[in-house]
């Protein structure tokens, strides 16, 4: 402890704890590691095979040793295309702990947006699920530098290695690796922007421990869930920041104990929860919106040991959160993070929601509210500008995008996150609406520019827009304005032509739900097509 105590601050009734100077400048695996040396033997897969600490760090090393018996090196990207399962655990520190790079695909993501990353990412290995191999099986001619794939389950495809054989067949004593945790990236986390094709954030080490440690000291002085006692549900995907960081590695750091779900299940979310006594879930609006649509099926179960249910990655729904809260007791709070802070920056502590709010900064998380045209110009409180960040937790930049680098990241240090927000005289910030012009449907990114590409692929399609339809279960799902070329006439039938055409090539979340054909897309003088015409008008829609 420095001398004099920790430092602290103020927000409203709330004091937030600091750890200053002294966050630790380790190598993330070091997270698992330092917990498996300590209590080897405690459980920290509960479900659905039971691990310990110290067999998730020995099957790791395990997999990081054959890892480097294929030549797989430090800064080397491997990527993983796995269900969250106890696979993926080890998978994400086995290949941390040779000094590679974490390329996490969405497993629902179909041949054009794995191909995508996989190739952005320059990923040399993969390892993916059984079910999921014929995804990469149609790419793989396609890419080049990918030389070795790695499959889970029981089934053996051509030229690829079986997961539990690798574990099985090489010793836990991988290489030893030296790390910069500042410089060093741990992640490549793809997020998508407003110019097209998703792009890697690039997540040192320090970055994620920064942000674990954050998510432990946040977690047991505003919410009393302390090391040992802590249950975590995973139902967040793992590929996704939001569950690698507040599930997987606060709980490693912390010494918590997680319950794993494959993918999401409402029957099962809640035996879980009951089966195991989970105390902290970490969701998005659109469950608990289902569970507030089936109050019966709530009361089934119990789920008096859930001390707080967090939403996060889409708005909260105050109303839906207040049902939800009334049905079962179980306090709702919001949070705030993107992919480019890896990604936390925001919480409500218990002793003051205010439930509207994402709630004030993340313990040594600087923010303010800058003029969207001029971010050298502060606002006061009360104002509405663009949220402006500053952290240990905030990314080196983009990967390979030294000009999108240079436009997010001042030279001091604060990423422009390109989401309009407020402060309240206590610090409390609020988003209000989001700058980029981005797709949030149950907790993904969607960007419109690249559903867009895909319909003018259609001989049909002379000019198109994609934005946010406002939907009550998946908070926005994509619409299509659609200008059609002089031969080709309005209907129906060409409308679910389209449907059919764009969704048969994208991942399930970025399915376009529907089609309006129009005379002619706007678009501004650089060609730049003027998306908010459309989307003030679903706006005026909802709202009658």
């Amino acid at each position: 402890m420095p001398k004099g105590g920790w430092p602290t601050k103020k927000f409203g009734n709330y004091i937030q704890f600091s750890f200053g100077d002294y966050y630790p400048k380790i190598p993330v695996f070091q997270l698992l590691k330092n917990t498996a040396k300590r209590a080897p033997d405690r459980v920290f897969i509960l479900h659905p095979k039971r691990l310990t600490f110290g067999e998730v760090d020995e099957l790791s090393d395990r997999l990081a040793t054959a890892l480097a018996s294929l030549g797989i090196k430090k800064g080397n990207t491997v990527g993983i295309f796995l269900w969250n399962s106890p696979e993926f655990v080890i998978a994400f520190y086995g290949i941390l702990k040779i000094g590679a790079t974490v390329t996490a695909l969405n497993p629902s993501f179909k041949e054009k947006d794995a191909k995508h990353q996989l190739d952005d990412s320059e990923a040399v290995a993969l390892i993916v699920d059984g079910e999921l191999y014929p995804t990469i099986e149609n790419i793989r001619r396609e890419l080049p530098r990918l030389k070795h794939i790695i499959v889970t389950g029981e089934k053996k495809f051509p030229e690829t290695y079986l997961f539990d054989e690798l574990l099985k067949n090489y010793p836990p004593n991988p290489p030893k690796v030296e790390i910069n945790p500042e410089e060093d990236i741990a992640a490549l986390q793809y997020t998508a922007g407003t110019t097209g094709l998703p792009k890697g954030c690039m997540l040192t080490h320090y970055n994620l421990v920064s942000n674990a440690l954050q998510v432990a000291l946040f977690s047991a002085v505003a919410w009393g869930l302390h090391d040992e006692e802590n249950v975590t549900l995973v139902h967040l995907p793992l590929y996704h920041s939001y569950g690698m960081t507040v599930c997987l590695n606060a709980s490693a750091l912390a010494g918590g104990q997680i319950v794993i779900q494959k993918r999401f299940d409402p029957v099962e979310w809640l035996e879980l929860i009951q089966k195991y006594r989970v105390n902290a879930v970490a969701t998005v609006m659109p469950v608990i919106s289902f569970y507030v649509k089936n109050p019966d099926l709530l009361k089934k179960y119990d789920l008096s040991s859930l001390k707080f249910v967090n939403n996060g990655a889409v708005p909260i729904m105050l109303e839906v959160a207040k049902e939800f809260e009334k049905i079962t007791g179980v306090t709702v709070t919001q949070g705030y993070g993107l992919s480019e802070t890896s990604p936390v920056t925001n919480s409500n502590p218990k002793v003051h929601i205010k439930l509207e709010s994402v709630g004030p900064p993340f313990p040594d998380t600087e923010e303010k509210i800058v003029d969207p045209d001029d971010p050298t110009k502060e606002l006061p409180p009360g104002e509405i500008g663009e949220l402006a960040i500053r952290g240990p937790q905030v990314m080196k930049g983009y990967w390979k995008r030294p000009e999108e680098t240079a436009k997010a990241l001042t030279p001091d240090g604060w990423l422009l996150t390109g989401d309009l927000a407020k402060m309240d005289e206590d610090g409390y910030v609020y988003i209000v609406e989001r700058k980029k012009e981005i797709i949030k449907c149950m907790g993904f990114t969607i960007a419109p520019a690249e559903l867009e590409a895909v319909l003018l692929e259609h001989p049909a399609v002379f000019d198109c827009a994609v934005v946010p339809k406002p939907d009550p279960e998946k908070v926005e799902v994509p619409k299509a304005y659609v200008a059609l070329k002089p031969e080709y006439k309005a209907s129906p039938e060409l409308a679910e032509e389209l449907l059919r055409w764009v969704n048969s090539k994208v991942a399930g979340y970025k399915k376009i739900h529907e089609v309006e054909f129009v005379a002619s897309i706007p678009r501004s003088l650089a060609g730049k097509v003027l998306r908010r015409e459309f989307i003030e008008k679903e706006k005026k829609k909802v709202s009658g």
